[in-house]
């Protein structure tokens, strides 16, 4: 039986039932006077506990469409609300509303995807404390090789970084450094950082912990580690090779930039610290590959190993935790909890189904999910589409498509909008224009690639 069958099933027994407590006296037994014309009263009852369900609804169907039409717009127009405050501010609105209760929100929130979240951003803060992103960056840079060699090693670094790490920390330690280092050489840099941008995402989608919502679909549909690597990976290799030539034919040879002195923010190396924190990754990766041990435990353990320090204080890597993303997820698992619970996804996939549109077939929801992602943003998306899917068998799709949409458009990915505003802080200025031009054919040709590669695992 669907939610949404449950939900007005009790309504109605819920209903029934104050009908027959207010018209039978506790005392005698008998009608109560006051309905010996019981007939009208009960209508009017129960009719006006239609119109409360009704109202509540109402309320339910305005505060889901007023959070995701501003997840669309990035935030609340004409105000400093970002993503992570709208759904803060949904979540809130339905609990004011009573159409949850506080038990009954906590219990929305998936606490084994929160926690896996939480303890691979520890492990990505400590490598950047620790100097490690900006050693890299800065050998990157200081390689003697051709700039197509260049940007070829950065993509395939990127790319491997951002399967195991966070990939928006990748673009924010690597972006600054990058620029330093394309300036000495007299390199222009925006190839270069639009490179890091899509290759950040097109390698995240490799594994289950590259991104957040590579996460929550593993957690969600219980996917095997292992089996998912496989499956993702000759698809996230061919559209790393797919953003090397676009870009490179998008320069056609004009690599030359200005000979420019830029300071770089960067972290001190610290050897032990980041022997330290290479160590704990690559213990947890294969923990991940040959163990079932549970992924939210594992990660939550590296996370304590690394915050037990006698040099690094746990509130400078608390800081670098990416807390909106974790607000984001918090507030969204509650508001689209309600929506299930009341009925409105059964509601509407029926809808869906009436018009044709079946999330049970792949190429429908794989289309699907490109479409939402670019409108409300790829975790946004994710989290809602989790609500239909059938099962384990299309969380391949989800993640590819979800995570190689984020190409397309400036604000369709975290790390797109981290590597533009890291280069605008040094004087370097990427457009809309410039990344779509960039974005669009990675986009478009990953996305085949993908789609491809699944009809065939199919």
């Amino acid at each position: 039986m669907k939610s949404g069958e449950r939900g007005e099933k009790a309504f109605f027994r819920e209903a029934v039932g104050e009908l027959r407590i207010s018209g039978f006296s506790q005392e005698s037994g008998k009608r109560s006077k006051r309905f010996s014309n019981n007939l009208p009263v009960t209508d009017q009852l129960l009719a006006g506990r239609l119109r409360e369900h009704n109202f509540m609804d109402t309320v339910v169907a305005a505060v889901f469409a007023a959070v995701y039409f501003a997840m669309m717009l990035g935030g609340i127009p004409w105000s400093a609300v970002d993503r992570a405050g709208v759904a803060l501010l949904g979540a809130i609105a339905l609990l004011a509303a009573r159409r949850i209760s506080p038990e009954s929100a906590w219990k929305a929130v998936d606490v084994p995807t929160i926690s896996l979240l939480f303890g691979l951003m520890v492990v990505s803060a400590q490598l950047r404390l620790s100097g490690f992103y900006t050693r890299v960056g800065r050998r990157l840079a200081e390689m003697g090789v051709s700039p197509q060699m260049l940007l070829a090693i950065l993509i395939g670094v990127a790319g491997l970084l951002s399967a195991v790490l966070a990939n928006d920390i990748v673009c924010l330690a690597i972006a600054p450094v990058l620029i330093d280092g394309c300036a000495q050489r007299g390199l222009e840099p925006t190839p270069f950082l639009l490179g890091l941008a899509c290759a950040a995402n097109v390698g995240s989608a490799a594994t289950l912990i590259g991104n957040p919502q590579n996460m929550l679909i593993g957690q969600t549909l219980h996917l095997s580690f292992t089996r998912y690597l496989f499956m993702a990976s000759p698809p996230v290799l061919a559209g790393l090779i797919v953003v090397w030539l676009v870009i490179r034919c998008s320069v056609a040879g004009r690599w030359e930039g200005p000979i420019r002195a830029v300071q770089a923010p960067e972290n001190h190396f610290n050897t032990w610290q980041v022997c330290k924190g290479l160590g704990v990754v690559t213990l947890l990766v294969l923990a991940f590959l040959f163990t079932s041990w549970p992924r939210d435990v594992l990660a939550l353990c590296a996370a304590g190993i690394l915050l037990s320090s006698r040099r690094m204080a746990s509130h400078d890597i608390l800081g670098l935790v990416d807390w909106d993303i974790l607000i984001l997820f918090i507030g969204l698992f509650i508001v689209n909890h309600v929506v299930e619970t009341s009925g409105m996804l059964s509601r509407g996939i029926a809808f869906m189904e009436g018009a044709g549109i079946h999330l049970k077939s792949l190429p429908w929801l794989f289309g699907l999910t490109v479409l939402l992602s670019n409108l409300v943003s790829n975790v946004p998306a994710v989290m809602l589409l989790l609500k239909a899917v059938p099962g384990a068998a299309t969380g391949p799709t989800l993640a590819l498509a979800s995570t190689f949409a984020g190409n397309l458009l400036l604000l369709g990915s975290i790390a797109n909008l981290i590597v533009v505003e890291q280069a605008s802080r040094l004087d370097v200025h990427i457009s809309w224009r410039k990344h779509a031009s960039i974005g669009v054919p990675v986009t478009a040709l990953t996305l085949a690639l993908a789609a491809g590669w699944l009809w065939v695992l199919r």
